[in-house]
């Protein structure tokens, strides 16, 4: 939130404790310009800013625990809001930085000072040094990626004999278990030809 937000809201504030005769909970600010994007705790602060400045801005009473509870406008109140509140002093403020600043920067012309040849040899010493790093760089990442690429899809790591060797052996694997298997179901054969003959 801009200070600028914060003062307009303050200036808020001391325009309704103006309009009102009475002591009113701080509740009712956070619920009348707040709510439902702020929290209560920030009207409190604000609150509080308010009495730091001026302590005369505002009439408090605490209770429930909390220093402020209910406040009411003063005298002064209405006499701050018709100079200007809040909002004047930021203005005012700003203003004075601006002035600041300008007197800062006072002595320089508005016009663009021609650059002088050690300034152009060394922008374009920096400019070739820039490109060089940016090239070593674009070096450096094409070498990498390849080297990645290369370890995922590059030659194999097993010899063309090691995948020979691997083949035959699991076809002498395959043999042996489909003749195991068939010397069971001969035997399964004939124990059922034994049964059925008897």
């Amino acid at each position: 939130m801009t200070e600028f937000f914060k003062s307009e809201l303050k200036d808020k504030f001391l325009e309704y404790a103006c309009s009102r005769d009475d002591y009113f909970e701080t509740q009712l600010l956070y619920d009348e310009f707040l709510r439902p994007n702020y929290d209560r705790k920030f009207a409190e602060k604000l609150i509080e800013e308010i009495l730091e400045y001026d302590n005369q801005l505002l009439d408090t009473i605490s209770g429930n625990g909390v220093k402020v509870f209910m406040l009411s406008s003063t005298a002064y109140t209405d006499e701050f809001l018709e100079s200007g509140g809040f909002k004047n002093l930021f203005i005012q403020e700003e203003e004075k930085w601006d002035t600041f600043l300008q007197h800062l920067g006072g002595g320089r012309s508005s016009k663009k000072k021609p650059m002088k040849k050690s300034t152009k040899s060394s922008l374009k010493r920096e400019r070739q040094w820039i490109i060089l790093l940016l090239c070593m760089l674009g070096f450096s990442f094409l070498v990498s990626s390849t080297a990645v690429v290369w370890t995922l899809f590059g030659e194999p790591k097993v010899s063309e004999k090691e995948l020979e060797e691997r083949l035959k052996r699991m076809e002498i694997r395959h043999m042996e278990e489909v003749q195991s298997l068939q010397r069971e179901l001969n035997a399964i054969r004939q124990y059922h030809e034994a049964d059925s003959s008897q």
